[in-house]
């Protein structure tokens, strides 16, 4: 099935139910309790610096690993899985002195989940399978300073970030039918990816629809960077996203009244991949699927989201548990956004609405 096809039987189904996504990548391949050797394969055998937890490599020296965990997130009922890309950027894999591999482990990670999707169109011709190209937020940030005492400090610059999230983009877009800017705590980091996807499609002449999901922190409300999810929503609403949302960061529980509010402004679809609760003592996620599924499934009920998935702790299970709570549930329905000068700096502004 050719990607246009893919995507206009996704949206079809949207029109009357929840589309799901799927659960997390690094809590999966977690719980394999893989080895440093594993990390390195027989090509960076010998490499100098450690390489156990860089999850984005394993698309390279463990393809079989990855390629099973899209499997089975397919399996459980997902709609669309995400490429093994959140950190395959130049900027995030210097932290491994990989960066120059970086293209080719976004491409990895893209061909991986296509191969996956195809071979599961395949055999279930009536369940089309979409892939997400996942960019995630860095390693550093535009907005703050790594230096306490030099907060007008940045590590890197816009066009180093554009650049970083360009080379991404470029290698995974053929293979991929969303482009997906997550886990976005630094707005501006955000802004950078959308200029940089745009130029890949201006460059490459392939088109593809852009999620964006920002993280919601802490009790605040706010991303790390200081907005509210309203000032989030107006600082990258010109991209005209297909879908928006938050995930990572809160469970369901508490991320709900943040989704609300930007189920309420957002005229778009709304994306929401929460956690599995929030991390206990030890750094562990708790929440069973039976509690995530029945959070998103009144979510879905109220009439809050188009798109519902798990973040970090949620495994296949969560998502199996998810896709059955939400069957036949209607999704949300996308307001009409009345015409208004929005502006939004930490705080949103709205003049004539």
């Amino acid at each position: 099935m050719k990607h246009q096809q893919r995507l206009a039987a996704f949206e079809a189904k949207l029109q009357t139910g929840i589309g799901v996504i799927d659960g997390a990548m690094g809590t999966s391949i977690q719980l394999l309790k893989l080895q440093e050797r594993d990390f390195r394969g027989q090509r960076l055998a010998d490499w100098p610096t450690p390489l156990k937890g860089n999850n984005d490599l394993l698309s390279l020296t463990k393809p079989e690993v990855i390629r099973k965990i899209h499997q089975d997130f397919l399996a459980a009922g997902a709609d669309l899985i995400e490429t093994n890309t959140f950190n395959a950027t130049s900027i995030s894999q210097a932290d491994y002195g990989l960066q120059e591999l970086a293209p080719e482990i976004a491409a990895a990670g893209a061909k991986l989940a296509r191969e996956v999707a195809d071979q599961w169109e395949a055999e279930h011709p009536n369940r089309p399978a979409l892939v997400g190209g996942a960019m995630g937020p860095l390693s550093k940030t535009l907005s703050l300073s790594p230096r306490v005492e030099d907060p007008g400090f940045r590590e890197v610059d816009f066009e180093q970030v554009r650049t970083a999230y360009f080379d991404q983009a470029k290698a995974m877009i053929e293979n991929v039918d969303f482009l997906i800017i997550e886990t976005v705590f630094d707005t501006l980091n955000a802004k950078a990816a959308i200029v940089a996807v745009q130029d890949v499609m201006a460059q490459t002449g392939i088109t593809r629809p852009i999620m964006i999901s920002g993280t919601i922190t802490d009790g605040s409300g706010r991303t790390l960077s200081g907005q509210t999810t309203e000032a989030f929503w107006i600082s990258i609403a010109h991209a005209k996203p297909w879908a928006v949302g938050l995930n990572c960061a809160l469970g369901a529980k508490e991320m709900r009244p943040h989704i609300a509010d930007l189920s309420r402004i957002a005229d778009c679809r709304i994306i929401a991949f929460p956690n599995a609760g929030l991390p206990n003592a030890f750094g562990e996620y708790d929440e069973t699927p039976e509690t995530t599924s029945t959070h998103l499934s009144e979510w879905a009920k109220d009439g809050l989201v188009n798109l519902v998935g798990g973040c970090c702790g949620t495994t296949d299970q969560h998502v199996a548990a998810i896709a059955n709570a939400v069957t036949d549930l209607e999704p949300r329905i996308i307001p009409e956004q009345t015409t208004a000068l929005r502006l939004s700096g930490l705080e949103p502004f709205t003049l004539g609405a």
